[in-house]
């Protein structure tokens, strides 16, 4: 586990400790010369750009970097880095960060090279033909293990009207994925416990979506499975290096099955996501809501609950929302929506988002009005 290995798939991949140190040779190797950062001030403030700006080499400049980007990216967001792009001259973007700045990054690649309005893209608007390969490269670099969003092929965003969409497109995978775990070591342990739970989320729900893709099934079952093994460790101890290595995996298996779809849990967590008050973070929501979606698509799934059980190494009689229930008690996180703030009173705003919300198609149950009212409820 000490040595970089390039997976190629969907993407090009570059995973293992040590592997930003290599960011200049993916650089020259995209004609990339004069990149943008985009990052959020927590990575700024860090010391991690430091060991960026080293990786970089020549191709670093403290002008151009982009370190705004919100908890949850919003188009205001997206237009001031969509700024600094072109009065920059910048031909390619390095994204350092977790999801939001990761998605933030391909909202800019988008709009510095396609023309407005943001809104015609959205997925859920008819906007993926929309997208062309004219977008710009983009370099992800994951520091979280969780989201999965450096393979992705979407990007979620909020628009001026308080709408959080799914922007989808090949186009938008980032050309190059540098998966260093050393990025994640000491990282908090709330915050290694929300992403983790993120990357957990993502391969049951792919693997869950009715969509047949068994090459996608096969690496959530397996990220889903290492996950599970290895979440506590690395929630117990930041340092823990082997740990570390096996989410960084997770997240990754789980962005590589996105291809298959989500679901309700994802249906549900990207309108709140887009709340401006308060500010929810995106994998403590998914974890939160988990449950109460394994119980409602409970029979509605043939046999693959048993499968899933299996890979976690549960026992057949285990109900799986009860053991997702047991998981996020034991890493401290919120008992439900109502815990992390939400008020009762969005919860109607917030059902009408989840029925609009891409991600409702490929949940293995339909799903109606009253069926998010449940939900929302039994989360809350």
């Amino acid at each position: 586990m000490t040595q970089i290995q390039t997976i190629t798939y969907l993407t090009t991949i570059q995973f293992g400790f040590g592997a930003s140190g290599i960011l200049a040779v993916e650089l020259e190797a995209l004609g990339i010369a004069r990149p943008l950062v985009v990052t959020d001030r927590g990575i700024a403030a860090s010391g991690l750009l430091a060991r960026i700006a080293e990786g970089m080499g020549a191709a670093y400049s403290a002008e151009r970097i982009f370190a705004e980007t919100p908890s949850n990216p919003t188009e205001t967001a997206l237009d001031l880095a969509v700024a600094v792009f072109r009065e920059n001259r910048c031909d390619g973007i390095v994204a350092v960060g977790g999801g939001s700045s990761i998605d933030l990054a391909k909202g800019v690649a988008l709009m510095a090279t396609h023309p407005g309005p943001l809104a015609q893209f959205a997925a859920i608007l008819g906007g993926i033909p929309k997208i062309s390969s004219a977008v710009a490269p983009v370099i992800a670099i994951p520091t979280t293990s969780g989201t999965g969003s450096e393979v992705g092929r979407a990007a979620l965003l909020t628009l001026h009207d308080g709408r959080k969409l799914g922007f989808i497109s090949p186009h938008l995978i980032p050309k190059r994925a540098i998966c260093d775990p050393d990025l994640t070591v000491g990282l908090p342990p709330l915050l290694t416990a929300a992403t983790g739970m993120d990357a957990l989320t993502h391969c049951i729900e792919t693997f869950l979506s009715p969509r047949v893709n068994p090459p996608a099934e096969a690496i959530a079952l397996d990220g889903a499975a290492r996950a599970y093994e290895w979440i506590a460790r690395a929630f117990d101890d930041g340092s823990d290096r082997d740990a570390r290595w096996q989410m960084q995996m997770a997240s990754l298996q789980g962005g590589l099955t996105f291809q298959k779809g989500l679901g309700a849990v994802h249906s549900m967590s990207h309108p709140l996501g887009g709340l401006q008050s308060p500010v929810l973070h995106h994998g403590t929501l998914n974890a939160v809501i988990l449950p109460a979606v394994l119980r409602f698509n409970a029979g509605h799934v043939g046999d693959k609950y048993d499968r899933l059980k299996s890979a976690l190494g549960l026992r057949a009689e285990e109900a799986l929302d009860q053991v997702i229930s047991a998981l996020n008690q034991r890493l401290g996180l919120p008992a439900g929506l109502g815990a992390m703030g939400v008020p009762a009173e969005v919860i109607p705003a917030m059902v009408k988002g989840a029925l609009a919300d891409h991600s409702t198609a490929t949940n293995p149950r339909t799903l109606h009005t009253e069926d998010f009212e449940r939900l929302f409820s039994e989360a809350w």
